[in-house]
């Protein structure tokens, strides 16, 4: 708490956002105030690099529209009218619905709906988590993001386990498999750019001319949802022109044989018919994978948030098996690293509290479905921390029909009145991270943060622990484990004795340090988490669950009648719905537009500019034409959420299905289809 008191100075931080390079900060303190955000050039990844949505961080931690004490609605759900009340009158409000609710209904008509809005593992998984399972809550299913391709991934590797990125500047080949990294992962591009200039080459495959695809030596577009097939035909060929490593797959995999007559089938010209990617181009890829001397792909979210994104990623996953790049320096792949830190979970969340072991499991991305159309207990209550489903869930008109209902008591934690928090009844004013002590853990590099609070609560703000800790003394409850302070937690968190990576980590040495490396052994030689120990290219573990067990293409889901494939991917300046609202991103992202094929658009009668509609049966949004080559024909292109902007018509999630994925019950965001009309 020292950080606080000192009025000026440079003090140690971290970032807080949804995203996998986690960088270390250095923030500036005059008065008490924040007035500067930096990287810290010693952090040993980040490296004092820092991107616009951070560097003008302090502009939304004092913006003028921020919350600073809690408000009871007085208008019509939706409305935004709200008076100012007391904590205690807010936390007594919450409190009384919830026992009425458990009387009358039982515990699972309260859910709690909550993502990573803030990476904190203390406030996003800790007292929280304790409070909803010492109610008994319904469970969420946290599967809006990663899901999907997590479980393709860890039927492959077993986890998410991939290679350090620090070392992934020795190698030659750099492939960007649906990551607009230059966006959203700006360090693996630093990286990257260094192995450039060492000789290496980058290749980005995504479905739009992005930032990232600019940046590369060549781009690849494909067809959205088609990634598998690519990666099927570049092992079709890796097999068929002998650049395999029959040593390194006769050691370290399951199933190399049934993969090598697999993959026959689908051959270059088949693939090229499925993806897009003409013939010469799939022969070009493969052939600069197998000769590369080492090659490293960072495979992103994009290729998961379809339909077939579990099968797509698990896919990818298998190429490095085939060219031994585990053993290589700096080749592999990563998917996500967050297994090499994970933290003892049952001590954080501690599922114990829980009465009865089972409740009603809701999938966050069937909220409108929860909401409107329940399958079992219906929903009367929820608490809403650290998301915006009213912008982030698919299928977002029916998410706000739900919200809409008279009879849904809704809370709201946030730092803003964002859009889900119009449709509350309490809302409850959020510190930020610098105003918190948290735990956080990378997903992409190795090392473990804390964060000390560096400024005090602004106005009556307080923490998600706070809060919770207050919501469970006033719901009478005893137990020991909703008073633990968020150092407690934390070092609760950290002992876990099924990660040695992690066992010298403590909590008084992150906070002599700031950040700590997780100690890290290469995966091979070694036994990775699957069944076999070895990289499962044929999976028994998928078989048994009805997958198939090697990697297969399978096409996406009809979604209607409507002749566009609609992608509303990231922008450079927001995170998902944050900043949307803060004024000096807005005008750095400028405005919400649709990109799409010239010859398409020359169909539509629509010229670059344009303000256009987009619409099919969920719903509909107005956008302006970003009309060139940077996608294929057939195919549009959005960048952000751009919350209610443009008087209310950006609401691109109006559009987007909320069908689960093959795997991991994950979000299918990129999967639906779209007409397009100018206005």
């Amino acid at each position: 708490m020292a950080y606080i008191t000192e009025q000026n100075g440079v003090f140690p931080s971290v970032c807080s956002l949804d995203c996998p390079d986690q960088c270390g900060l250095l923030v500036h303190k005059e008065n008490g105030r924040i007035v500067r955000i930096d990287g810290d050039p010693e952090h040993p990844v980040t490296q004092g690099a820092i991107c616009n949505k951070v560097r003008n961080m302090t502009e939304r931690i004092y913006d003028k529209n921020r919350l600073q004490y809690p408000l009871k609605r007085v208008g019509p759900k939706g409305s935004g009218q709200f008076e100012r009340i007391t904590w205690d009158e807010a936390i007594s409000t919450i409190t009384a619905e919830w026992k009425r609710l458990i009387e009358e209904e039982g515990p699972e008509a309260i859910l709690p709906y909550s993502f990573y809005g803030n990476m904190g593992r203390i406030g996003t998984e800790g007292m929280g988590r304790r409070l909803f399972n010492r109610i008994g809550a319904s469970k969420l299913i946290y599967s809006i993001c990663e899901a999907a391709g997590t479980e393709g991934y860890g039927y492959t590797m077993g986890g998410s386990y991939g290679t350090d990125p620090e070392e992934t500047v020795h190698a030659k080949l750099h492939i960007m498999w649906g990551i607009n990294a230059v966006s959203t992962n700006m360090h693996q591009v630093a990286i990257s750019e260094k192995a450039r200039k060492q000789g290496a080459k980058v290749v980005v495959i995504d479905v739009h001319r992005n930032r990232t695809a600019k940046w590369a030596d060549w781009f690849i577009p494909v067809l959205p949802g088609t990634d598998a097939a690519l990666a099927l035909g570049v092992m079709h060929i890796l097999f068929a022109e002998g650049y395999t490593d029959e040593a390194f797959m006769t050691e370290f995999t399951v199933g190399h044989e049934q993969l090598r007559e697999h993959v026959k089938s689908y051959t270059p010209e088949l693939v090229s018919s499925i993806t897009g990617v003409p013939v010469e181009d799939i022969y070009k890829l493969a052939r600069m994978y197998g000769e590369a001397e080492s090659a490293f792909i960072r495979i992103g979210n994009g290729p998961q948030h379809h339909d077939n994104g579990g099968m797509t990623t698990r896919a990818i996953a298998c190429l490095p098996a085939l060219t031994g790049q585990w053993l290589k320096s700096g080749g592999g792949a990563i998917k996500g690293n967050g297994g090499y830190l994970m933290i003892n979970k049952p001590a954080l969340e501690r599922p114990d509290l829980r009465a009865q072991g089972g409740a009603q499991e809701i999938n966050m991305n069937l909220l409108g479905i929860a909401l409107m159309e329940p399958q079992g207990q219906k929903l009367s209550s929820l608490y809403v921390f650290n998301a915006n489903p009213a912008v982030v869930a698919p299928n977002a008109t029916k998410v706000r029909e739900g919200l809409a209902r008279e009879d849904l008591f809704t809370v709201v934690h946030d730092l803003f009145l964002t859009e889900t928090a119009t449709y509350a009844d309490i809302v409850l004013p959020a510190t930020s991270n610098f105003e918190n002590t948290d735990l956080y853990l990378s997903y992409w590099h190795h090392y473990v943060h804390l964060q000390q609070p560096v400024a005090a609560p602004y106005g009556e703000s307080k923490s998600n622990s706070d809060v919770f800790r207050l919501l469970a003394e006033g719901m009478g409850y005893e137990e020991e484990a909703l008073r633990d302070s968020d150092e407690a937690m934390i070092v609760q968190s950290l002992n876990n004795p099924n990660n040695r990576n992690i066992a010298s980590i403590t909590l008084e040495g992150l906070k002599e340090h700031g950040s700590i490396k997780a100690d890290v052994k290469p995966l091979f030689p070694g036994r990775l988490r699957t069944p076999s120990g070895r990289i499962e290219l044929y999976s028994a573990q998928m078989e048994r669950k009805g997958f198939p067990p090697m990697p297969t293409y399978t096409p996406l889901v009809d979604d209607g009648p409507y002749p566009f494939l609609f992608i509303p991917t990231a922008n450079h300046n927001f995170l998902n719905s944050t900043f949307s609202n803060n004024e000096k991103h807005v005008k750095l992202e400028k405005t919400p537009k649709l990109h799409m094929n010239r010859a398409d658009a020359a169909v539509l009668r629509i010229e670059d500019g344009d303000a256009i509609k987009v619409w099919n049966d969920r719903g509909d949004c107005e956008l302006t034409a970003a009309v060139g080559d940077d996608v294929l024909s057939g195919v549009v292109v959005m960048q952000g959420l751009w919350a209610d902007g443009k008087d209310g018509k950006a609401l691109v999630n109006a559009l987007t299905p909320d069908r689960v994925a093959d795997m991991g019950k994950g979000a299918t965001f990129f999967s639906g289809r779209v007409q397009v009309a100018k206005i």
